[in-house]
């Protein structure tokens, strides 16, 4: 839609309310701006932090066939986050600088427990800021992240910005797979223990901090983001979604979810 006027949050809401899809940085606002710079550099400083958490244990894999679907997803989820940068990069991000601009491997503390506080620096998931340790530390957080971003994410598939949404339908699909990779690698590590006990301790730790990766349910951000059209669900709303999906997987694999308030 043409206009010789620049935009403002009121008409970008009013063409979004209408079902308009934005195409390209100049018929966005200075809040649709802010607010989707925010989501996907999310999406891209959580792909990077992932990563660089998972490489130091690729060898640690049993074998050749899950040290090379390691490796894939490493090499999958870089190219992810390589296209979301290609979408900033319109609205002045320059990629290279922004890969150089922090230390992707750095962790916190394991012991401690962020829950929904976000700390300075990137913008990471805190999930990402808990360190691994091991193999089967890093596939059972790839379970567990992997089924909840591929929830989280399909709001971005239907989102009101076009190149979002011709990329993220496929960044979806490749998340889930991720996810039934680290399943499959699960269910073959407690084969070779015999028992399901040491897995039992890694979804106890890692649940509820994938848990608090769905936000806050009284988040603000979330009725702002509906009305510019980069949100439809609510926390909540995912978090049950996530549960409901991820519940039967741990039954199956004789694991059971932590008992808290999610």
């Amino acid at each position: 839609m043409a206009t010789t006027d620049a935009p403002t949050d009121d008409t970008v809401i009013d063409r979004v309310s209408r079902g308009e899809i934005l195409e390209s940085p100049v018929e966005v606002s200075p809040g649709y701006r802010a607010e989707l710079m925010r989501v996907l550099a999310v999406f891209v400083d959580s792909e990077l932090a992932g990563t660089a958490g998972l490489v130091p244990f690729i060898n640690s894999a049993p074998g050749l066939r899950e040290r090379v679907t390691a490796a894939r997803i490493v090499a999958e989820k870089f190219d992810h986050a390589q296209q979301v940068l290609d979408i900033m990069a319109p609205f002045g991000v320059n990629p290279t600088l922004y890969v150089r601009a922090h230390c992707w491997a750095s962790r916190l503390d394991r012991d401690l427990d962020l829950g929904n506080r976000r700390i300075g620096g990137d913008k990471r998931l805190n999930v990402f800021h808990a360190p691994l340790e091991g193999w089967l530390d890093a596939i059972i957080l790839n379970m567990l992240m992997g089924t909840a971003v591929a929830t989280q994410l399909l709001d971005l598939v239907d989102s009101s910005y076009a190149p979002l949404r011709a990329v993220m339908a496929a960044i979806v699909a490749r998340e889930a797979a991720h996810a039934r990779s680290g399943e499959t690698a699960l269910a073959q590590a407690i084969g070779r223990h015999g028992t399901p006990s040491a897995a039992q301790g890694a979804v106890d730790y890692w649940f509820p901090r994938v848990v608090h990766t769905f936000g806050r349910a009284d988040s603000q951000h979330f009725e702002r983001s509906r009305a510019l059209g980069l949100r439809r669900r609510t926390n909540a709303e995912g978090l049950n979604r996530w549960i409901t999906d991820i519940h039967p997987r741990l039954s199956a694999l004789g694991l059971s979810r932590p008992v808290g308030p999610a």
